[in-house]
């Protein structure tokens, strides 16, 4: 009795990922390839393209997936207590993207801005975090604990693009920014300060 179509097609999907998973596991995420993926999962090339379109594709979701998974852990820890909270939550963040340049570049290539395809794991984590941030900060204005004045959707995504400015200088060679974690507390500071 043969399998259902659809059944072998997301069986075939999660057993890509998986391997795929296995391999950043033992060389980050630059170190993936295509060759290895098909060849430890046992299919072809074409099927891998069918799945992801090409590796970045396939890349795009298991980075989302990891940003989705800390974006559940962090959700469930409530409102921030202060900034310097916040920070800390966001510095899980700069912690896995810091870790291979691979993970900023299709962080931005699939946030939505410029990524093809709006229901993207990586733009749905975007979106999630921009969300959540708009939350937190609706609580801690109510709380007293960051300025008032501007819409908390407003300052969400400042956060974003906090994150990307302290990322992106991570990355650049003329700069000698070590730790983006120390870079992202003065700017949040500067713009949250009640």
């Amino acid at each position: 009795m043969s399998r259902a179509p659809q059944k072998r097609r997301l069986e075939t999907r999660a057993k890509l990922l998986e391997v795929a998973g296995e391999i950043v596991s033992e060389q980050g995420y630059s170190g993936l390839r295509v060759e290895d993926v098909v060849a430890r999962a046992g299919v072809a090339k074409g099927t891998l393209f069918s799945h992801f379109g090409d590796k970045d594709g396939m890349l795009a979701v298991l980075i989302g997936t990891e940003v989705m998974g800390q974006l559940d852990q962090i959700q469930g820890l409530g409102m921030p207590e202060s900034i310097e909270d916040l920070t800390d939550r966001l510095n899980v963040h700069i912690d896995f993207v810091a870790q291979d340049r691979m993970i900023f570049d299709i962080l931005l290539r699939y946030s939505g801005a410029i990524g093809a395809q709006t229901d993207e794991v990586i733009a749905q984590s975007f979106i999630r975090r921009c969300e959540l941030g708009k939350i937190w900060l609706s609580q801690m204005q109510a709380a007293g604990l960051v300025r008032k004045g501007l819409e908390p959707e407003l300052l969400a995504e400042g956060l974003e693009a906090f994150l990307a400015h302290v990322l992106a200088i991570s990355f650049c060679m003329e700069h000698d920014l070590r730790d983006p974690k120390a870079a992202l507390k003065p700017f949040l500071q500067a713009w949250l300060s009640p």
